[in-house]
């Protein structure tokens, strides 16, 4: 009985085996390679681009914040990309959260730095049922939940395009290159010259785009900055220490033959 049931065992085993292995370069073929446009914020030493993090909050109000959410961001982390405090005070006026009245009942008030930026919906059933049963993500960590991180976000914002000869779209359904099954619900949001930049730069699509992707790294991230140079500082420190271990080391042995 065992020795007939290991072969049996083994044949079990090397059918769903052979299955992946022949998908495997399907899969590999069918994904595309993301692009990389190159970030201010990359490497051990990089920094935000406060321009291109501003241009890209700007995109943000303009564009998407007509359906995506930022729940964990608050307005006063705008200082972190060079926006004054009175400008993030007037930023934050100029929208209304909710509250409770003097007499109990529910209210709305001019927004607070210390508030978090308001949702465009009230919850979730009103956004799928204002978007056809979509549910539009929340911006706030979207380069940290994404495999790709800031170059998936920038490759699906300017991967749309025709679908290939053949390719069957779901209804209400958008072909983008980047995507996962290249089927997307959201429409293109990114159109060249869709916003006018105060400080005069060319808003292309691929402009828009890294614009909006540094401030939602930024966003995500709001610590880098603090995280890269404390980690150079350490790795300094930890430098000098082993010089000096090394030299005590030296001295101390020296009279040993």
């Amino acid at each position: 009985m065992r020795a007939a049931a290991a072969p049996l065992a083994a044949a079990l085993f090397a059918a769903p085996l052979a299955v992946l292995l022949a998908a495997a370069p399907a899969r590999a073929q069918e994904q595309e390679k993301l692009p990389h446009p190159g970030w201010s914020f990359d490497g051990p030493f990089g920094t935000f681009d406060r321009a291109a993090a501003q241009r890209g909050f700007q995109v943000y109000l303009e564009v998407c914040a007509n359906c995506h959410s930022l729940k964990e961001a608050y307005y006063r982390n705008l200082d972190g990309i060079g926006l004054s405090e009175a400008q993030i005070k007037a930023i934050a006026a100029s929208v209304s959260v909710p509250t409770i009245g003097d007499d109990g009942q529910p209210a709305e008030r001019p927004a607070l730095p210390s508030d978090h930026f308001r949702s465009p919906y009230p919850n979730e059933k009103a956004a799928r049922a204002a978007l056809n049963g979509a549910l539009p993500p929340d911006l706030s960590v979207i380069v940290k939940a994404r495999e790709g991180g800031p170059d998936y976000v920038y490759g699906v914002l300017t991967g749309y395009a025709d679908p290939p000869a053949g390719m069957k779209m779901g209804d209400g359904m958008n072909y983008n290159k980047a995507f996962p099954g290249h089927q997307i619900a959201m429409p293109q949001p990114l159109h060249d010259d869709q916003v006018t930049y105060a400080d005069g730069t060319k808003a292309t699509i691929d402009q828009e785009a890294h614009d909006v992707v540094t401030f939602l790294t930024y966003i995500a991230n709001p610590e880098m900055e603090t995280r890269k140079r404390t980690g150079v500082k350490i790795m300094i420190f930890l430098a000098l220490l082993t010089g000096v271990t090394y030299a005590v080391k030296r001295k101390v042995w020296s009279d040993v033959h």
